[in-house]
C-alpha cells in the first residue's frame, strides 16, 4: 500500500508516493521550494521546466519541511515569513519597515526552522537512539546478569552450609536454619534493590521515548507559537541516564567445626564494607545524525580534517616573532578573536584589541580588573567582574553592558566553547569549594560542575579554563597545583600535577589536534600534554628565553602565543608542522 507524505508517521520507512497528479511512482526527491515530493522522472521534468529549473531539489530525506500558514495581526494580508533576530518575534514582511523593528537584522523563518529546529530535533534523536537508548538497554542486561550470578552464588553459600550441617547434623539443624534465613533476607534486599534499579532504568526509557515524541512534534509543528517554543535550547536537554550502583555479593567462609564450640565451626555469611561500585558509563560522544551536511559545513569538516592529517608535533620548537602590545601593563590573558584578531588584558582593567604584528585596533577601559575574558562564537567580547559578581558584554559600539549575574559566586575564568557556543565560568565563592558553571550563549545556567564520583571537591581555585575538541573541560587550578580536566558530563578524567612539586599551571589552550598546553610562571615553562593528560614534553623552558609566562593561546595558523607577566610583550612559536 502507497501512503502519501501526510500519512506517513515521522519515524515511519514505508513507500511514499510521487505527489505529482496521476503519477503514482515511488518518491525519492523533494523540491524545497514547491514542497513538492516527487520521484526520479519528474525531478528531471521539473527541472527542465524554465519556470522551475532553478529550484532547489534535494534527495526526500533531506527536504526542508513546510512551515505553517498564518497571517500577520498587524498586517492580516501578509504572511508571517520572518523572524526578527533582535526580538526573536516572527513578523511579516511589512514590518520590517515599521518603527519597532527599524534598522534590526531579519532571518528568513523556514532558514531558521530547516537550519535550527529541524537540525537540532535530528540530534537530540540521534543522541537518543545512538547513545542514551543503547546504553540503558545495556545496563538492564548487565543487572539481569546480576541477577543470575547473585542467584547462583546464594545457592552455592546454600548448598556450603548444608553440606556442613550434615557432617554435625544433631547440633547444626537449629543453626543452619537461622544462617539460612539470613542468606535469604539478604538475597532478597539485594533483589529488591536491582528491582528498583531495574524499574528506574524502565521509566528512563520511557522518558526518552515520550522526549523522541516530543521533538517529532517539533518537526512539523502546527503553529509559529510551537515553532517559537522549540527555538528555546532549554527544551532540548536530555535528562541523564541514572546512575545505578553494582550489588556487593556476600561471601560465605567455610568454617572448621567441633562438638565443642558448634556456632564457631560453621560458616558465615559476611559482606564486604566495600561502596557498591557505581555501573560504567561512557561518556556521551557527537551523535550521528546521518543527514547530510550544509556546504559550509562540509568545507569546515573538510579543512579541519585536512589539517589534523597534515599537521604534527616539529621535532624543534621556532620562535616566529615578538611584539609589545601597547596599552596593557603586562600579559595577563589572551584570546583569539575573529580574523585573526587578538584580545589582550592586564590586571588593571586594560583590554586592548590587537591585530597579529601587535598594532592596537582599539582599547578599552573596565572597573574589573581581573583580567579575564573571552571571544564568543559570533565574534563578541565578555569579560568576568569579580568583584560585582557579573558577566559584562561589550557591544560592537564598546559600550559595556551587564550580560550574566552570578550571585552569591564571584566569576573567575571564563571561555567561550567554539564547540557549541556555551560559555564556560571558573566560579569561587567563601566556605565552598571552587565549581565549573556552564551557561548557553544566551546566558542560561545550564550545568554546575564542583564534585567527583566520590563527593571530593574538583576544584581549589579555577585560575584559567578552556576546552579541549572532545568537549573536556581543562581547569589549571593553583590551589591544588594541577591541570583538572573533565568530560563533558562533569565526570573527572584525569588530574595532571606537573613533572616537579612546585608546578604553578596558569593560561591553558588547546590545538587542533586537542594537545593540552598549560604554562607555569614559575619554573619558567609550557607543558604540553596529549589530550588523555598524558606528558609529552615541554615545550618551552628558560632556555628559549622564556620568563614568567603567564597567558598561552593558539592562533588561527597554529602558532603559540605567549603572553609575559612581568611585561607587554607576546612571543609567537611555530610548534607544530
Amino acid at each position: 500500500m502507497a501512503f502519501s507524505e501526510s500519512q506517513i508517521p515521522p519515524d515511519a520507512q514505508h513507500y511514499l508516493v510521487c505527489g505529482s497528479e496521476d503519477c503514482g511512482k515511488n518518491c525519492q526527491f523533494y523540491c524545497n521550494d514547491c514542497h513538492h515530493p516527487m520521484c526520479e522522472q519528474c525531478r528531471d521534468e521539473h527541472q527542465k521546466d524554465k519556470k522551475t529549473k532553478n529550484h532547489e531539489v534535494v534527495p526526500y530525506k533531506q527536504r526542508k519541511r513546510p512551515l505553517p500558514v498564518e497571517k500577520c495581526k498587524i498586517h492580516p494580508t501578509r504572511n508571517i515569513a520572518l523572524l526578527c533576530e533582535e526580538c526573536q518575534i516572527p513578523i511579516c514582511s511589512k514590518c520590517t519597515a515599521t518603527k519597532e523593528h527599524r534598522g534590526h537584522a531579519f532571518t528568513d523563518l523556514e532558514f531558521v526552522f530547516d537550519e535550527m529546529v529541524s537540525l537540532k530535533c535530528h540530534e537530540e534523536i540521534a543522541k537518543i537512539r545512538n547513545y542514551f537508548d543503547p546504553i540503558s538497554q545495556d545496563l538492564k542486561k548487565e543487572i539481569a546478569g546480576d541477577v543470575t550470578e547473585i542467584k547462583k552464588i546464594m545457592e552455592d553459600i546454600r548448598t556450603s552450609m548444608k553440606a556442613e550441617a550434615e557432617s554435625v547434623k544433631k547440633i547444626v539443624d537449629t543453626i543452619t536454619s537461622e544462617k539460612i534465613e539470613q542468606v535469604n533476607k539478604r538475597e532478597q534486599s539485594l533483589l529488591q534493590t536491582l528491582n528498583n534499579q531495574n524499574q528506574q532504568i524502565d521509566d528512563y526509557i520511557n522518558s526518552l521515548n515520550d522526549l523522541i515524541k516530543r521533538f517529532y512534534g517539533y518537526l512539523s509543528p502546527s503553529n509559529i507559537e510551537q515553532l517559537t517554543f522549540a527555538l528555546k535550547s532549554e527544551n532540548f536537554i536530555i535528562r541523564p541516564i541514572p546512575e545505578t550502583s553494582k550489588p556487593v555479593l556476600p561471601v560465605f567462609t567455610a568454617g572448621q567445626y567441633s562438638k565443642e564450640d558448634v556456632a564457631k565451626l560453621l560458616g558465615r555469611i559476611t559482606v564486604p564494607k566495600a561502596k557498591p561500585e557505581n555501573r560504567k558509563i561512557k561518556p556521551l560522544e557527537t551523535a550521528s545524525t546521518q543527514l547530510k551536511p550544509t556546504g559550509k559545513q562540509r568545507k569546515q569538516g573538510r579543512e579541519k580534517s585536512d589539517v589534523k592529517q597534515t599537521l604534527s608535533l616539529s621535532s624543534c620548537v621556532t620562535k616566529v616573532r615578538k611584539y609589545t602590545v601597547p596599552g596593557v601593563d603586562h600579559v595577563f590573558h589572551i584570546s583569539l578573536g575573529k580574523s585573526g584578531r587578538l584580545w589582550v588584558s592586564d590586571v588593571y582593567g586594560n583590554l586592548v584589541q590587537t591585530d597579529l604584528q601587535g598594532k592596537q585596533l582599539q582599547k578599552i577601559q573596565t572597573s574589573a580588573g581581573s583580567g579575564y575574558h573571552t571571544v564568543t562564537q559570533d565574534g563578541g567580547l565578555i569579560y568576568t567582574d569579580i568583584h560585582n559578581k557579573v558577566i559584562n558584554r561589550i557591544t560592537p559600539d564598546n559600550t559595556i553592558t551587564e550580560f550574566i549575574k552570578t550571585g552569591d559566586w564571584r566569576p573567575l575564568s571564563i571561555h567561550s566553547s567554539q564547540i557549541n557556543g556555551d560559555i564556560l565560568v571558573g566560579m569561587m565563592k567563601d566556605g565552598e569549594p571552587s565549581k565549573v558553571t556552564r551557561y548557553n550563549k544566551t546566558g542560561t545556567e545550564i550545568q554546575n560542575i564542583q564534585r567527583d564520583n566520590k563527593g571530593q571537591a574538583l576544584y581549589g581555585l579555577t585560575r584559567y579554563i578552556t576546552e579541549n575538541i572532545n568537549g573536556d573541560v581543562c581547569v589549571s587550578d593553583i590551589a591544588k597545583h594541577a591541570v583538572v580536566v573533565v568530560d563533558k558530563s562533569g565526570q573527572h578524567r584525569f588530574s595532571y600535577t606537573g613533572q616537579t612539586s612546585t608546578f604553578t599551571p596558569c593560561g591553558i589552550c588547546t590545538d587542533v589536534l586537542g594537545h593540552i598546553l598549560v604554562c607555569d610562571d614559575i619554573s619558567n615553562t609550557v607543558h604540553l600534554l596529549d589530550q588523555d593528560g598524558q606528558f609529552l614534553s615541554l615545550l618551552l623552558t628558560s632556555k628559549q628565553g622564556v620568563k614568567y609566562p603567564r597567558s598561552v593561546c593558539v592562533d588561527d595558523e597554529n602558532n603559540l602565543l605567549v603572553g609575559q607577566l612581568t611585561n607587554n610583550t607576546v612571543t609567537v612559536y611555530k610548534y607544530l608542522q
